[in-house]
């Protein structure tokens, strides 16, 4: 369904004992930017009706059956690009992808 790189997974793992709660992280979509979609993390306290929970190396993710038809197949990593760093979204769903790379189609 989604997978979560090990370095994303033990990102995700220090930012919820950072926080000092939550059972999680939701991927999801939202309707945004120039091409339609782009991709949320949050954190996850409690589920709601319809939750998919995905557990991987040793992390929840939380997915809501509305972002699970653009998310199926997903791969969420964590990268560093020079002086960047972040999750990256791999999605063999995407057809595209705005210039500045925020939003994306399928």
């Amino acid at each position: 369904m989604i997978e979560v790189t090990e370095r994303a997974a033990k990102k995700i793992s220090k930012h919820l004992l950072h926080r000092g709660k939550g059972m999680g992280i939701r991927v999801g979509v939202k309707t945004t930017g120039c091409s339609g979609l782009a991709y949320i993390l949050e954190y996850v306290d409690n589920t709601n009706d319809g939750d998919n929970v995905i557990e991987t190396h040793g992390v929840n993710i939380i997915v809501d059956q509305k972002s699970l038809v653009y998310v199926k197949g997903l791969t969420v990593d964590y990268v560093r690009k020079g002086l960047n760093e972040g999750f990256e979204f791999i999605n063999p769903n995407e057809k595209a992808r705005c210039g500045c790379g925020e939003s994306f189609t399928v």
